[in-house]
């Protein structure tokens, strides 16, 4: 079939993410022509059951496209099962990453740290080795490599913070924690680098933006994993 699952070989599939709509006076902001014009991206695939002009609106966040252009931006991302809506971010289906195999292993100790003095820690270690890229890896064949491994990671060991550490297994089974690209600090590339889910790598001191205290970091954390789909939800299914 032309069209990629979910999306699906017939147009009913496209109604697990899209309803059919009348479009409106804005643009669609993937191809930037009118709703009211056919799609930018008419000539992407060959298939009869969804045409250049039929716009759709995302069931959640109520953003219109036209079919066709939302069509075009899952074939050209990861096909992972998931979309993301260019307007809000709003993740449909789930997200999955290109994290290479590994192991997370979580403790806890009582010592405390720095502006969490009335709870003990919880340290992450992450643990990946180099390997050979896979298809979905920047190139496919090359080996990667993976430095500074294991890596050692901290939350506090209270409410929120045990929160956070079940949303990052989540990421973690996922494959968002981590994925192969060109390391921002070295400029190395084909090595194994962060992916937008930001860690706590130090415990006694924030010099370096990567340590205690920050009273602001479990929030924002959150935050990056709810961008990567990944929200309490999750955790009651």
């Amino acid at each position: 079939p032309c069209l990629p699952a979910p999306l699906g070989a017939a147009r009913a599939h496209t109604t697990w993410w899209l309803s059919p709509c009348c479009p409106g006076l804005q643009d669609c902001i993937i191809c930037m022509e009118k709703l009211a014009s056919p799609s930018g991206y008419g000539d992407a695939c060959e298939c009869s059951t969804i045409k250049p002009e039929m716009v759709g609106r995302l069931t959640s966040c109520q953003h219109s496209f036209h079919m066709l252009c939302v069509l075009a931006m899952y074939s050209n991302g990861n096909k992972d099962g998931s979309l993301q809506c260019p307007s809000c971010k709003t993740i449909y289906g789930e997200k999955t990453g290109t994290q290479p195999k590994g192991r997370m292993e979580v403790s806890t100790f009582p010592q405390s740290l720095p502006g969490h003095k009335d709870c003990g820690t919880i340290q992450i270690v992450y643990h990946i080795s180099r390997g050979i890229q896979g298809p979905e890896h920047p190139n496919p064949g090359m080996p990667y490599t993976a430095r500074g491994f294991p890596r050692y990671c901290y939350l506090p060991d209270n409410e929120k913070g045990r929160k956070v550490l079940e949303l990052l297994k989540v990421a973690w089974k996922r494959r968002l924690i981590f994925t192969v690209g060109t390391s921002s600090t070295t400029g190395e590339s084909n090595t194994v680098v962060w992916n937008e889910i930001h860690h706590k790598t130090e415990m006694d001191t924030n010099l370096s933006g990567h340590g205690y205290p920050d009273p602001n970091y479990l929030d924002n954390v959150l935050a990056e994993l709810a961008a990567q789909g990944v929200t309490e939800d999750c955790l009651r299914k």
